[in-house]
């Protein structure tokens, strides 16, 4: 009778440990996946905040397009070195979230530092844009910018401004002629 039991409870617990690590390849996949296919991921730090402060934070990051993926730090570490993204690895501390995204960078920071100011203990690690690795200075510093769209208005902006100067000082002799004209014709 003894024998069937240590049977059954040896039987549950390499179930148990298949299933365990399944799940750990399955999340390390998906952290190497969203890693290489998104533009850009940030790392957060959370700690004593509430899981309704995480729904709001994670309801602003999906209206700019983001998604947060939440890992064993563990097997995040392993995963990110895997994918070659071993200064990212190394950010990783206590209980931490991947931000993930391939909209504008500046505008998904912008949500992360705002709610870190807010509460304590939520941290931006650092993060990865286009490949190239983001200390947690330089993510503060790429919130402060301005978005993408504002960015190419202003661009626009400087490059038409030389050609509105050059038709406007076309356009300012004509005036001058004008008025000369008009000046000429009108009896006094």
């Amino acid at each position: 009778m003894m024998k069937a039991n240590d049977n059954q409870e040896s039987g549950r617990s390499s179930l148990l440990m298949k299933v365990g690590t399944i799940y750990r390849q399955k999340m390390a996949e998906s952290v190497k996946t969203g890693v290489s296919n998104k533009s850009s991921t940030f790392v957060v730090s959370y700690r004593g905040i509430s899981s309704a402060k995480m729904n709001v934070l994670r309801k602003d990051l999906k209206r700019k397009k983001a998604q947060v993926l939440v890992s064993k730090t563990s097997v995040a570490r392993i995963a990110l070195k895997e994918a070659k993204y071993e200064g990212l690895a190394d950010t990783i501390k206590g209980q931490m979230a991947l931000i993930l995204s391939n909209a504008d960078a500046s505008e998904v920071s912008k949500v992360l530092v705002n709610f870190s100011k807010s509460y304590e203990g939520f941290v931006v690690c650092g993060g990865v844009l286009d490949g190239a690795f983001l200390t947690q200075a330089e993510v503060n510093t790429l919130s402060s910018l301005p978005s993408r769209e504002v960015l190419l208005a202003k661009l626009l902006g400087t490059l038409n401004a030389p050609l509105t100067r050059f038709a406007s000082g076309l356009n300012a002799k004509t005036r001058d002629l004008m008025s000369i004209l008009k000046q000429k014709s009108d009896p006094r």
